[in-house]
């Protein structure tokens, strides 16, 4: 190979010193919480949904409050659909539990685009559902996490009857109860109902586990950026009750 063509391979293989830097700042921005990834310059999809962390909480109730009232609003999917096919800003992230009674779309009548949502039983916050919620933080600009609980909830009281009986559950279902037994075991030494009680507790421990993950979240609530609120679900009404908020 002669020493011309070398160099030339050499350099379109070898990235650029600039190109480097770019990725080095890109995720410089995302350790430190920032909105990360080198975003494209662009306007968002749903121009809407670019709120500060206050007015996002207040819409998500306001969408709450319409669905107790049974006067959802009618949304446009055909075209929302296609206003998102290039990317996303939701305005809130929901970690919701997967009980198949709560629907956080329904329950804040919100359309397409709206809510980035993470489901599992018992709605704690585990290492991918952080993960999740750092993504829609540092890259989708999410101002607010709502950490939703739900009254009756079978994975909390599955919970309670497993260290009370000192039996473990079958399959896989231990890992569920590892992660909310924290919850139970606090709210054990409250006066009152013992289920509502660890619901709450469980709630409230995901809260503050979100609001303290470093080094992306915590550093988006401190600068302002982002809020994490808890709020319980009531079956019969369909009412979220704010129960943790900061």
């Amino acid at each position: 190979m002669c020493d011309k063509c070398s160099e030339n391979l050499h350099q379109t293989i070898a990235p650029s010193r600039r190109s480097m830097m770019l990725f080095a700042a890109s995720a410089l921005g995302v350790a430190l919480g920032g909105t990360a990834f080198a975003k494209e310059a662009k306007a968002p999809p749903k121009p809407q949904n670019v709120l500060s962390p206050d007015a996002a909480l207040k819409r998500l109730m306001e969408g709450n409050a319409r669905y107790v009232d049974g006067v959802a609003r009618r949304h446009d999917f055909k075209h929302e659909r296609e206003a998102l096919v290039g990317g996303q800003n939701p305005f809130a992230a929901v970690l919701s539990c997967a009980d198949s009674r709560i629907a956080p779309e329904y329950a804040f009548d919100s359309g397409r685009g709206d809510l980035f949502v993470c489901r599992v039983a018992g709605n704690f916050a585990g290492d991918e559902t952080v993960a999740s919620m750092e993504y829609t933080v540092a890259v989708l600009g999410t101002p607010l996490i709502l950490v939703l609980g739900h009254d009756n909830c079978g994975a909390v009281d599955a919970t309670i009857k497993s260290l009370k009986d000192d039996k473990p559950l079958p399959g896989h279902i231990p890992t569920l109860v590892s992660a909310i037994a924290p919850a139970v075991k606090t709210a054990a030494q409250q006066s009152g109902n013992a289920l509502d009680n660890a619901i709450r507790q469980n709630v409230i421990d995901n809260v503050a586990r979100l609001k303290s993950a470093a080094p992306i979240l915590n550093a988006a609530v401190e600068q302002g950026k982002l809020k994490v609120v808890g709020g319980i679900y009531r079956l019969n009404t369909g009412t979220v009750e704010l129960i943790a908020q900061g």
